[in-house]
């Protein structure tokens, strides 16, 4: 394993509990404003909320998740070739 693989597994793994928690506060602002006058999105195993008000949650969770976890990913393998020189190739 080169060191810049090496020191893209370790950036990216400290990155990625910080994209965590970055996620899920993207989310939860994205949801007061589509979510019809609610703070917190419906659980998917809560038997009060219907298919069409779970599914659009889970669908906005998983695009946001999705897309800070590939700004992270991208960003790490940037800032590694910056500091090695070499794209970290996976």
């Amino acid at each position: 394993m080169t060191v810049g693989k090496t020191l893209y597994k370790l950036f990216s793994l400290g990155l990625g509990l910080a994209g965590g928690l970055i996620a899920g506060s993207l989310f939860q602002q994205l949801w007061k404003r589509v979510g019809r006058n609610e703070e917190d999105a419906p659980d998917p195993t809560d038997e009060d909320h219907p298919w069409r008000e779970i599914l659009p949650a889970a669908v906005l969770r998983g695009a946001v998740v999705g897309g800070v976890r590939a700004v992270i990913a991208r960003g790490a393998a940037i800032g590694i070739k910056r500091i090695t020189g070499s794209w970290p190739t996976s």
